[in-house]
């Protein structure tokens, strides 16, 4: 039988779950959700925050420093590996699972940060992408890791 502290977690896991599928119109919380958008997300990690009533710590800087401490993370994994290929055929499966989880943590964190200051992240990255597209058009670039203002 399994100890009460395990009991308890797992209570207060499946409790939360039931939550969140009830919030949700019945989402299955266990299934990933292929059609997952970034504002389905936000609202998600918003709501995340709000059941724990974490969002009087959740400020602009916090978040941007809990957001650098994640990349961190994500920098150890790859510290001491030398050139890494696109991949990862060198890493293992259970690296690649930890990577995933700390990228994770990194969307999260960016995702949150954007809320808070009201920037709606899909469309700024839209708009950004569009000024990259001008700023580094193909047939001045194409194969070249030039800087736009070099080329």
């Amino acid at each position: 039988m399994p100890a009460p502290a395990a009991l308890e977690k797992e209570e207060g896991r499946v409790e939360a779950m039931e939550a969140v599928e009830a919030a949700d119109g019945g989402r299955d919380v266990h299934a990933w959700d292929a059609e997952i958008t970034l504002d389905r997300l936000r609202g998600d990690i918003r709501r995340f925050a709000s059941d724990r009533d974490w969002e009087q710590f959740q400020t602009p800087r916090n978040l941007l420093l809990a957001l650098v401490g994640e990349v961190g993370e994500v920098s150890e994994i790859f510290q001491w590996k030398g050139e890494v290929d696109n991949g990862l055929t060198g890493f293992s499966e259970e690296e690649k699972k930890h990577l995933g989880e700390e990228l994770s943590d990194v969307l999260f964190y960016l995702l949150r940060l954007s809320d808070v200051c009201g920037i709606d992240l899909g469309q700024a990255a839209g708009k950004k992408l569009l000024k990259n597209i001008e700023k580094y058009p193909v047939s001045k670039c194409y194969g070249k890791s030039t800087k736009y203002n070099k080329l």
